[in-house]
């Protein structure tokens, strides 16, 4: 079997809502931080994590088609289509997202894990819950620059 994320090469792949205005700005931070490009992205919508969302039951189907998905978390993929294969979602997610900048941002990590996951969650899906009408939402997935296409599956 081919894998779709044979590219990754180790790095941590973020799966993102690409319609998403928050989820979009959060995207464009993590890329202007992530200076050992240490994450790959890519929005849910995107065909090539179609199986990837199935096998862990994440997203909301739209049309019926596997690539029209709305995603309802961030999530991190370690090790996808591999043995190790291993999701994270919402809070968790972050965190791993957070563990792999640069300085402070391991150590602001370190300090929200000492959050219980139940109450982190529950900010984070406060967020999520509101985030379309303060953010806003996207017809399409915005195109990312030129140099930013390298990170992006």
């Amino acid at each position: 079997m081919v894998s779709n994320f044979e590219e990754l090469g180790g790095r941590l792949l973020v799966i993102f809502d690409g319609r998403c205005g928050l989820c979009n700005r959060a995207v464009r931070w993590f890329l202007r931080r992530d200076r050992q490009e240490r994450l790959r992205f890519v929005a849910s919508e995107s065909p090539k994590v179609a199986g990837l969302l199935e096998r862990h039951k994440m997203g909301t189907p739209g049309s019926g088609s596997g690539s029209d998905t709305t995603l309802r978390t961030v999530l991190v993929a370690l090790d996808p289509d591999g043995p190790g294969e291993l999701v994270l979602a919402r809070s968790d997610a972050v965190l791993a997202l957070l563990s792999e900048l640069p300085s402070p941002w391991p150590a602001v990590a370190a300090a929200l894990r000492w959050i219980p996951p139940p109450v982190r969650d529950l900010g984070y899906r406060l967020i999520a819950r509101w985030r379309y009408r303060i953010w806003g939402r996207f017809e399409s997935c915005p195109i990312p620059t030129v140099e930013e296409r390298k990170r992006f599956l």
